[in-house]
């Protein structure tokens, strides 16, 4: 087996930061890949429920100072970085004051959705891949965990398609069982489109919400994985419609003893 380079991308990953299952599949998977000769780098949010000084993350000033555009406004990219407790693996975070010092998550204290989580996905997910350019890291695969990273694999085929960092990357969409009923305006297509993207492609995003971004993620990933429990929130139709197309890659990886090994063949089938 080609030993390769993998970045992982997530809403959050312990011990920074856990609301989810995601945070403790993107914990264990990237280790496991790196103890095969992966190489591996981490981005996640850097929400505001992470303690800075605690977790002694510190900015990364050569990579931070991008600005980043969403809609008709430029935000600035700051990059953090800090190391997991007992393992080899750095995790650099995407942070901007404006989107991610808040001491929550997706909710506020009355446990409404933030009306700007559609920004804040689209700041991240952008902010992501130009990190990774100005790393200078050509990554073989970009594994993208949840709805927040769903905007990725097709940034990556349109964008990005022809920048030599990402010229070979393919890309791996994870859906958890992670819903919202939140929808946000009609604005957001205009949001999240960049270079090279065409109002048609974003057909799957025009239902403005959860289903979506799930949506238009699975359509442009290479390959998409189900978590065990992704159909407790109604996901069965979207799954069921992309699955009758030839060219898509659906699969479920269950997290059991095998379940690394499951991933380890996936990423070598994806860049065999």
């Amino acid at each position: 087996m080609s030993k390769f380079r993998i970045l992982y991308v997530a809403s959050e990953i312990n011990p920074f930061l856990q609301t989810s299952e995601v945070a403790e599949l993107v914990r264990k998977l990237p280790q496991a890949m790196q103890e095969r000769g992966m190489e591996i780098r981490i981005l996640v949010p850097r929400f505001g429920l992470i303690n800075e000084r605690r977790n002694r993350l510190h900015e990364v000033v050569r990579l931070s100072g991008i600005n980043i555009s969403v809609g008709d406004e430029e935000k600035p990219l700051i990059i953090k970085v800090a190391s997991i407790p007992n393992a080899k693996l750095q995790v650099y975070f995407i942070d901007n004051e404006d989107y991610f010092h808040r001491k929550s998550v997706f909710h506020d204290k009355e446990n409404r959705f933030y009306e700007d989580n559609d920004e804040r996905a689209i700041f991240f997910c952008k902010g992501v891949l130009e990190t990774v350019k100005k790393l200078g890291w050509s990554p073989d695969i970009v594994h993208c965990n949840d709805w927040m990273t769903s905007l990725i694999p097709m940034y990556l085929k349109t964008t990005y398609k022809n920048d030599p960092i990402f010229q070979n990357t393919k890309s791996v969409f994870t859906v958890y069982d992670t819903p919202f009923d939140h929808k946000f305006g009609v604005d957001l297509l205009q949001k999240v489109k960049m270079m090279d993207i065409e109002d048609d492609m974003l057909g799957s995003l025009e239902t403005t919400d959860y289903e979506g971004f799930i949506k238009l993620g699975i359509e442009y990933a290479d390959a998409t994985i189900k978590s065990e429990n992704v159909f407790k929130n109604g996901l069965n139709a979207v799954f069921a419609s992309f699955e009758k197309k030839e060219e898509a890659l659906i699969d479920t990886i269950e997290k059991d003893e095998n379940f690394e090994e499951s991933y380890y063949n996936l990423y070598n089938d994806l860049v065999g």
